[in-house]
């Protein structure tokens, strides 16, 4: 029952580090950008709240609406928190049957791949303030970051995903 709680623990650091990494990335991006820190992330609440399609608006000002920004945070930190429960418990598993360390990997890895085409999809109308690029950037950021933390909190697991045997020191 103690892992059950530790596994846990970790899934929701790890959705935590993820969300925290997206939301640095298009805060500097935006402000990069010249646009203000909460653009893109009023654009993506709008676009889930708001039934906002209209592209052709993205070349002018838009007012920013706190309430969009604040429930399109809420599904973020949700999603975010879900998924990083998802990988620490496929982390267990590959721990728990290393044979299926490989197996383990291909699924974290199809689960990034399915992440960033269901955003690139669902931003499509937005895709001029919205590229490609960045959705790719920003995921494979909250996975460096929060794999990372997953790697140190677990020795060896690099191993154990990739099938192999760790190597024995001589001492």
């Amino acid at each position: 029952m103690a892992g059950m709680h530790r596994t846990i623990r970790e899934g929701l650091v790890v959705g935590l580090i993820a969300y925290v990494a997206v939301a640095l990335f298009y805060a500097a991006f935006d402000f990069l950008a010249a646009r203000g820190t909460l653009y893109t992330v009023d654009l993506l609440g709008k676009a889930v709240f708001r039934d906002f399609r209209d592209a052709g608006v993205l070349g002018r000002p838009i007012r920013i609406d706190p309430t969009a920004i604040f429930w399109y945070n809420g599904i973020h930190l949700a999603l975010s928190l879900a998924i990083g429960l998802v990988v620490t418990r496929l982390v267990r598993q590959a721990e728990e049957r290393p044979a299926q360390g490989r197996l383990v990997l291909a699924v974290i890895v199809a689960g990034f791949v399915v992440t960033v085409l269901a955003v690139g999809q669902l931003t499509t109308p937005m895709r001029q303030v919205l590229p490609w690029w960045s959705i790719v950037l920003a995921n494979a950021l909250a996975t460096i970051v929060a794999g990372v933390y997953l790697l140190r909190r677990h020795p060896g697991l690099v191993h154990r995903l990739l099938g192999l045997q760790p190597s024995r020191v001589a001492g």
